[in-house]
């Protein structure tokens, strides 16, 4: 059950705009090592990491890694309003009352209640588990309502790129030999939400949670994608924003991984850590 409610933390954050009631949020967790650990403690950190680095390259020469794993939600794409805005707005016109504020909550409410029906929230398309949280979020279970806001999240209206950069580095990246694929958990809809981004051939192959039947921390969709991409895990690492359905995760399936916003902070520093220049 644990880990099934920490598979929700990131998505909910971004969608809400708020820090996760489950387990620390990125920012508390940088905060704490900050202030807790000192400066000689980063130092050694930091000495560590180009011990470590100079360590894969003895191994496998100038590029240190053959695959690169990207989280969706979070790394590669970020939400362009907060959830309750968009809630509100398109239910307006289908009798919703309820104020911003209130969608929060009881949307937050909704989304951190077990879900009884799955094992995996996202399972095919995800709508059952999307009805039941905009029906319990506006208090209205009209259809259309529903359709309406369910196929906005598909549009490049609801979403934007994390970096303007992306596409350059992932070029580079895959011209240099390393290949490329997206691992999220999400249902159905990430596939034509990349197209319509207009950024699906940056890829190699994607590791959707609702085809592969496993969401993250399970290791199962970090082996899962490197099977699509023809890699061993130890040749491969992962990016995402959440340290333990990315960082833990990929890390128990093998694979190298580094924290979005904490060990890298674009693109490009990734591909320069793995040792491609843009």
């Amino acid at each position: 059950m644990a880990a099934i409610m920490s598979t929700r933390t990131n998505l909910f954050r971004l969608l809400t705009g708020g820090t996760p009631i489950l387990g620390f949020s990125n920012v508390h967790l940088r905060r704490y090592s900050s202030s807790a650990a000192g400066t000689g403690s980063r130092q050694i950190d930091m000495g560590g990491v180009k011990d470590y680095e100079d360590y894969r390259r003895s191994l496998y020469g100038e590029i240190m890694h053959k695959a690169l794993l990207v989280d969706a939600v979070g790394t590669l794409v970020v939400p362009s309003q907060p959830m309750a805005q968009i809630y509100r707005k398109i239910g307006e016109k289908y009798g919703v009352e309820y104020s911003e504020a209130e969608i929060l909550n009881r949307y937050r409410r909704a989304y951190q209640q077990p879900w009884g029906r799955s094992r995996l929230r996202y399972v095919n398309d995800g709508r059952p588990f999307w009805q039941h949280i905009v029906r319990s979020s506006t208090g209205c279970s009209d259809s259309q309502y529903f359709e309406e806001l369910y196929n906005y999240y598909t549009t490049n209206k609801a979403w934007h790129l994390c970096d303007p950069d992306a596409e350059k580095v992932f070029e580079a990246l895959r011209k240099a030999g390393v290949k490329v694929a997206v691992v999220s958990n999400f249902d159905t809809r990430l596939r034509p939400l990349l197209q319509a981004l207009n950024c699906e051939h940056w890829f190699d192959a994607v590791a959707v949670s609702a085809e592969v039947e496993a969401e993250k921390p399970n290791p199962t969709i970090f082996i899962k994608a490197c099977e699509l991409l023809g890699v061993k895990p130890e040749d491969v690492v992962h990016v995402g924003d959440d340290r333990r359905n990315d960082i833990w995760g990929a890390r128990d399936a093998g694979c190298d991984a580094w924290l979005w916003g904490s060990d890298v902070h674009s693109f490009k520093e990734v591909a320069q850590r793995i040792g491609v220049r843009v």
